[in-house]
């Protein structure tokens, strides 16, 4: 058997999640599909088997998406048509770099998505970015707010100021910049993420609300980060967070398996009738490195919840 139909048999051999949870809450629900498999057409294949109707698009086929020429993303986007699929956003790296005025420590190790940019770039990315975002039929583009520094403060009037331009020019494309609050940038927590969103006050910028990021930094989520960010973001992330037995240290869990109150936090975003996208960025690892059958329990985790949450709702 190839390595696709292997896939593929996976795929068949278990319990498909015909979602009445996704039918019935009204979320708009997906998945980014670098976190199941660089190969795009396998995971649009998980993200339709699952009857999900959104993909993020950041990395495909070993390429950050700013990095991919003509004919892969005409490929890119006609995979997507064949599995009727929309596309939430550009998960972009634009801003997650080093703020020229406060780099960050030399040889810091962080996740850059196979995409190395500096400031000199932001422009054209930009561009770029909203190219792509009308390209594969969305208006929203995530971005980010420069590697952390010690003192997130003092780089606070930096990125204000850098942001409120790049959502100037959003806004004379059509586009929506979504800032995510990222536990290694600067804006980091939805205290963080609110307070900027509402200095800045621009339709060209919201925010991409991801609350396990916020759990990273010692924030409660939900209520507390919420309450920062509520009517700001059209975008979402979903992943959770434990605390590891052994060692005390926070780590990735799958949906359901970390400390984060997803009920809540799924019980207000359907009370304030968000309408926005919502992403399945798993993030956690089972012990065997199998990230299809990671995203596979962390999305049962999401379903069961909404599910539980349907039922005594009666929706």
């Amino acid at each position: 058997m190839t390595r696709r139909d292997l896939f593929k048999s996976a795929l068949a051999a278990a319990p498909a999640f015909r979602l009445y949870a996704s039918s019935t809450s009204g979320f708009k629900l997906g998945i980014i599909t670098d976190e199941l498999t660089g190969d795009l057409d396998q995971a649009l294949d998980f993200i339709s088997a699952h009857d999900l109707h959104f993909c993020e698009l950041r990395e495909m086929w070993g390429k950050n998406i700013m990095n991919m020429d003509g004919e892969d993303l005409d490929r890119a986007k006609k995979l997507i048509g064949k599995h009727n699929l929309q596309v939430s956003d550009i998960g972009s790296p634009i801003y997650k770099w080093n703020l020229p005025q406060m780099p960050v420590k030399p040889g810091e190790q962080r996740n850059s998505y196979k995409a190395q940019f500096v400031e000199e770039d932001a422009g054209k990315l930009l561009e770029q970015s909203f190219k792509l975002a009308h390209f594969f039929g969305t208006r929203q583009v995530r971005i980010f707010s420069y590697w952390r520094v010690n003192e997130p403060e003092k780089a606070y009037p930096l990125v204000r100021e850098q942001l409120a331009k790049a959502s100037q020019a959003a806004v004379k494309n059509d586009i929506v910049l979504v800032l995510e609050n990222e536990h290694t940038c600067n804006v980091g927590t939805g205290s963080e993420l609110g307070r900027l969103l509402k200095d800045i006050a621009s339709p060209g910028l919201r925010g991409n609300w991801d609350p396990g990021n916020a759990a990273m930094l010692d924030e409660t989520p939900y209520p507390n980060g919420y309450a920062a960010v509520k009517g700001w973001f059209s975008h979402m992330h979903v992943k959770d967070v434990r605390r590891n037995p052994a060692t005390g240290k926070k780590e990735w869990a799958p949906v359901g398996g970390g400390y984060i109150d997803w009920k809540g936090q799924m019980q207000a975003l359907r009370k304030d009738r968000y309408a926005g996208t919502i992403s399945l960025e798993t993030h956690y690892l089972r012990p065997d490195k199998d990230k299809v059958e990671s995203t596979r329990e962390s999305l049962a985790g999401l379903m069961n919840l909404l599910t539980q949450f349907a039922r005594e709702n009666r929706l």
